[in-house]
């Protein structure tokens, strides 16, 4: 199940900076040129107990096995949606396909192709939802990139249909979110509120994440239809933070408190508690910055051991996949704290992770990140693995 050649080490004195209550930022899959239902309070929404109540601290050290291989030979994979019946929906960045997996054979079976997307650089079709009415609507919500900017769409899923023509029409419910080579953020998520949030970059173009007006380099919170949610910290905008570089990694905690991560440009990457209405710094921090006025993150790494796209909550910690550091991260939390060091695991085993999702319990799903024309893909890859932590 582990790649034939396990990677060189990165660099090992980089690989143990870390930093808690640090700053703000984070950005491409790399440096750049490189890659690297109504609405809760504002307290509920964002603002959260400074410590959990005893017991609920997961320990210094935790574990990871690799229980399975799913199904391998995906081809750019990037979003996955786990089904209510157990199989998973995943999204091809470069094909602009949906599968569906079944997690018991590992078959795959193509859904159809998304109208509209224009793959290139990190742009394509990117992350994937469910409506949080699917049992009734079986509606599949896609963030993806298009000529003109990146959206959000959602479209019918048919299971009667044949193979390849089960996505019905795609209906933008959000559109104008800046698009460029790389910075194109694409994580959508439904949270325990029912609404969405999509994790935006801003295109190199860094005074979008400083300018409220635009929903580049934002953590955007919508209605099911893509309106700005009830409650939004600046009035009728769909602006929930502001100030990030590249969001990639959306989920939420036990406690329905949200985390995020997030691209560094050359020094920093990090995980970010998120509060409403908070500025989380880029361009004028990057990592630690203990500025006035800016959310500083929990935890922070060097580019080059993680490069962050997808996170998941399992077991008291938050899980983060790194691309450039092509590792997963363990972050255990102590409230909007974290609790003990940043534990790393897989070093080099699978390549590029992308995308990791809570299977329930102490189960994960990672998604490797071989094919996404960074990577140096070998026989098998892309690959669904499940993980079993602690």
């Amino acid at each position: 199940m582990q790649r034939q050649t396990v990677r060189p080490a990165l660099a090992v004195a980089a690989c143990a900076a870390f930093l808690f209550t640090a700053g703000c930022s984070s950005g491409g899959d790399g440096q750049p040129g490189k890659d690297k239902t109504s609405a809760p309070s504002m307290s509920d929404a964002g603002k959260s107990p400074a410590s959990p109540t005893s017991g609920d601290v997961p320990p210094a050290k935790g574990s990871v096995t690799v229980v399975r291989t799913v199904t391998e030979d995906l081809k750019s994979p990037w979003g996955l949606a786990p089904l209510p019946e157990g199989d998973l929906l995943v999204s091809s960045r470069d094909e602009g396909t949906i599968t569906r997996v079944d997690t018991e054979t590992g078959k795959k079976t193509e859904l159809g192709s998304v109208p509209g997307v224009a793959p290139a650089g990190e742009g394509g079709l990117l992350g994937l939802a469910l409506s949080p009415s699917y049992a009734s609507d079986h509606m599949v919500y896609a963030y993806f990139t298009t000529e003109s900017d990146n959206r959000i769409a959602r479209m019918l899923y048919d299971e009667k249909k044949p193979a390849g023509e089960q996505l019905g029409a795609p209906d933008t419910v959000f559109k104008g979110i800046p698009k460029g080579s790389n910075h194109n953020g694409g994580r959508i998520a439904f949270g325990p509120d029912d609404l969405l949030y999509a994790g935006t970059g801003e295109t190199y173009h860094t005074e979008l994440a400083q300018d409220k007006k635009s929903p580049g380099g934002k953590i955007l919170r919508l209605t099911p239809d893509g309106t700005p949610a009830p409650g939004n910290p600046f009035g009728g905008s769909p602006v929930y933070s502001y100030g990030h570089r590249n969001v990639q990694g959306l989920a939420w905690d036990s406690k329905k408190r949200l985390w995020a991560s997030e691209f560094g440009q050359d020094t920093w990457d990090e995980l970010n508690n998120i509060v409403a209405g908070d500025n989380y710094g880029w361009p004028d921090a990057e990592g630690k910055g203990g500025k006035s006025g800016y959310h500083d993150p929990i935890a922070q790494w060097h580019t080059q051991d993680a490069s962050p796209s997808g996170i998941a909550y399992a077991e008291g910690s938050i899980w983060m996949a790194g691309l450039r550091g092509e590792r997963l991260w363990r972050v255990p939390l102590d409230g909007t704290k974290a609790a003990h060091d940043p534990q790393e695991f897989l070093r080099g085993k699978y390549g590029r992770l992308r995308t990791v999702v809570s299977a329930g319990g102490d189960k994960l799903w990672l998604v490797t990140s071989e094919t996404d024309t960074r990577g140096t893909p070998g026989k098998g890859d892309d690959r669904i693995l499940e993980l079993k932590v602690s």
